[in-house]
């Protein structure tokens, strides 16, 4: 029998499918119901984890969990309430078991000229993507630092990266994700917690084609500066998710990584 292959430091290199394996893992996804939530709860579960599913539609969670079967669990609950956070990874872990994976990817969207921009909106904006995400990774990943493991992801955007009009206060909420992940990598990596973003560019949804319909020059231009020339699938943000959760990922820490077709590079 032909030994297993090896790697350079003298290792047997694990299979393909163990190096993609979430088996036994529990992730903790908010904004899971729909969207890209649900595309990277539909490919974690495909790679063997659990999922606990956050988000204010209680009926949505519970149609995705339908959809994603038996190892997915719904746990209505709006992350923007103040001291909900430690309640929240709680309920989680009575449900599915220890969280090891947390998915930041509850957000809202504010489409508006920045000089009628309210301070109200602007907030508003801010407290979901920053401070509540900040407050459920905060409570997570210390409970993660104590099993000394742990993956930490947030859903970063094209306007983390490159300038567009008329969304000052989602950009400004984005660009904050970025520095988060720089800092949370070098405070957690040493005790064995990767914290990672995605930033996803122009994907197939609901919310895409609502703001495309009736807007064919918007379209247009969107295709023409990406160079695979399509706009992307859920699937494609849920892989990604499960590379850096896995095991094949595990030397990935403090990665802002595009799934974008190549938007923010093209011209």
């Amino acid at each position: 029998m032909n030994a297993a292959p090896s790697s350079a430091s003298g290792a047997a290199l694990p299979s393909l499918s163990a190096a993609f394996d979430l088996t036994g893992q529990v992730a903790l996804i908010t904004g899971g119901g729909s969207g890209l939530g649900f595309g990277m709860a539909r490919c974690l579960v495909a790679a063997g984890a659990r999922v606990v599913l956050v988000g204010r539609r209680e009926a949505e969670l519970k149609d995705a969990c339908r959809a994603l079967g038996e190892r997915a669990f719904a746990l209505p609950g709006d992350i923007t309430r103040p001291g909900i956070a430690p309640q929240l990874v709680d309920q989680a872990e009575a449900l599915a078991g220890p969280v090891g994976i947390l998915i930041n990817n509850a957000g809202v969207h504010l489409k508006k000229p920045a000089t009628q921009t309210t301070d109200v909106e602007f907030a508003a904006v801010i407290q979901t993507h920053v401070f509540a995400a900040f407050a459920l990774t905060r409570e997570a990943g210390a409970r993660m630092l104590a099993r000394k493991s742990g993956s930490i992801i947030f859903t970063a955007s094209m306007t983390s990266l490159i300038g567009m009009p008329l969304v000052v206060a989602y950009s400004a909420a984005k660009s904050a994700h970025l520095g988060m992940v720089r800092s949370l990598a070098t405070e957690f990596g040493p005790e064995g917690v990767r914290v990672n973003a995605i930033a996803p560019g122009w994907i197939q949804s609901e919310m895409l084609d609502k703001a495309l319909s009736g807007d064919p020059a918007r379209k247009a231009k969107i295709i023409g500066r990406t160079p695979l020339g399509r706009f992307g699938h859920p699937d494609d943000i849920g892989w990604a998710a499960v590379y850096l959760c896995s095991p094949a990922g595990r030397f990935i820490n403090g990665l802002v990584l595009p799934v974008d077709g190549g938007a923010a590079v093209g011209f």
